[in-house]
């Protein structure tokens, strides 16, 4: 297994570890208190001053920052810092209304490409590889982010962006790509183009390494992107908000995202209530920013529900690790009491032979209950020919949601190539729901 180490703070110990947090966490607290007025009205109204911030433990008594926070302090009412400080701005895509903007100071962009650096090395890039950039260039911070690491550990960075996929695979092809990043999703399709254009990923190209963020995805569709490209996969974490990519990544063990903890404080909650969670427990995720200038967040509720792993990983590392997302707070559907996260469904559809990767679900209102339909693609054509084996495989995939989900989906099967493919993150829900 490959344990090369970047930094040395992702081996210290947990004395030292927290040592480190909690002087750069009390220089954070300071900081926006000081320079960010929807910070000092939000500790104000929680009734904290810096000078409470004496242990890690009190983390617990700052108030959280939202979503909405970003939007409700459009553009830059977050910022610590002033315009003039600021050397890169970024952005959501903002399909939901005015977008999350972020900014970074010179100090910043090293911090993040250093954070990349780590990540990408964890996961066995080298300056002997040749890394492809799949995510789209521009406001998202995917490919800017990954762009700037991956060229610090030496790689050779091919700028491709997204889009264009018969283009992507012929570049991959005369330039000897190792190392392809982007979105799972997108991954799977430029597989599928390949072969429909005569190449054969795992004998045709030499992709071995797969660095995928963006999106969510399970280990079904891990394996799926194994044995796709005969490579091997990780997973990364990140968002706007916190810095990018960079947060966290995978080693080779792929036991959990190790995370920058010198970097980022995560905390596990009750997304009902906020109370923290003993170690170990499930819950939302939250995060506080302990080295950003521009904008340092103060427990940011990330809606992502995973656990923490203390344990001192085989690679050597000491940091915490993030278990595989299970699915988001704001992404869970709720149908019928029972609680139902994509990721659930997906484990189940790419565990099933005669059907491909990509689905479609859509939610609706039957009467006063709440129904759920999944449309998933046929590997072979000539099944929509036999009445019987179309039975068979639809009450196969019913079934198996049905132990899995608790509940009774609609399964309709369809043409292979006939769903909706995705360059950037993939939008797998329909919600038909009044109001949703």
């Amino acid at each position: 297994m490959d344990c090369r180490i970047w930094d040395k703070n992702e081996t210290v110990s947990r004395d030292e570890m927290e040592k480190i947090q909690l002087d750069r966490l009390q220089k954070t607290v300071k900081r926006v208190y000081e320079n960010v007025p929807v910070y000092r009205k939000k500790f104000d109204e929680a009734g904290v001053v810096p000078e409470d911030i004496k242990s890690l433990k009190d983390l617990s008594k700052l108030p959280f920052t939202v979503k909405s926070d970003f939007r409700e302090n459009y553009p830059f009412g977050l910022f610590s810092v002033g315009k003039k400080d600021i050397v890169r701005f970024h952005a959501s895509s903002g399909t939901t209304g005015k977008p999350t903007v972020v900014g970074y100071t010179r100090n910043d962009m090293e911090t993040w490409t250093e954070l990349i650096a780590r990540m990408v090395t964890m996961a066995g890039v080298t300056e002997e590889d040749i890394a492809q950039i799949s995510f789209g260039y521009g406001l998202f911070t995917g490919a800017f982010g990954l762009h700037h690491g991956l060229e610090r550990v030496g790689a050779s960075v091919i700028p491709m962006s997204s889009g264009n996929t018969k283009k992507q695979i012929m570049v991959m092809k005369d330039f000897g790509t190792t190392a392809l990043i982007g979105t799972p999703s997108y991954a799977l399709h430029m597989a599928e183009i390949a072969k429909e254009i005569g190449i054969d990923p795992t004998k045709d190209l030499n992709v071995k390494l797969g660095l995928f963020g963006g999106e969510g995805s399970s280990e079904a569709m891990r394996e799926h992107l194994n044995e796709s490209w005969g490579m091997f996969a990780t997973e990364n974490y990140g968002m706007s908000e916190l810095i990018g990519p960079g947060v966290a990544g995978e080693c080779h063990a792929l036991k959990g995202m190790h995370i920058s903890e010198d970097h980022f404080i995560p905390e596990i909650i009750d997304p009902a209530t906020g109370e923290v969670l003993p170690k170990g427990s499930v819950g939302e995720l939250v995060i506080t920013t302990i080295s950003k200038e521009a904008l340092p967040i103060i427990r940011y509720r990330t809606r992502d529900i995973t656990s923490l792993s203390y344990e001192k990983c085989e690679c050597g590392r000491t940091t915490v690790r993030m278990s595989k997302i299970q699915g988001r707070t704001d992404d869970m559907l709720i149908l019928g009491g029972v609680n139902v996260f994509p990721s659930q469904i997906e484990e189940v559809l790419i565990g099933t032979p005669e059907i491909g990767p990509h689905y479609q679900i859509t939610v609706f209102k039957k009467g006063y209950l709440d129904k759920i339909c999944v449309d998933v693609e046929l590997i072979d054509e000539s099944a929509l020919e036999s009445f019987s084996q179309l039975e068979t495989i639809k009450s196969n995939i019913k079934n198996r949601l049905r132990t899995v989900l608790g509940i009774d989906a609609g399964v309709n099967l369809v043409q292979p190539k006939s769903l909706e493919r995705f360059e950037g993150k993939a939008k797998r829900i329909i919600d038909k729901r009044e109001g949703k």
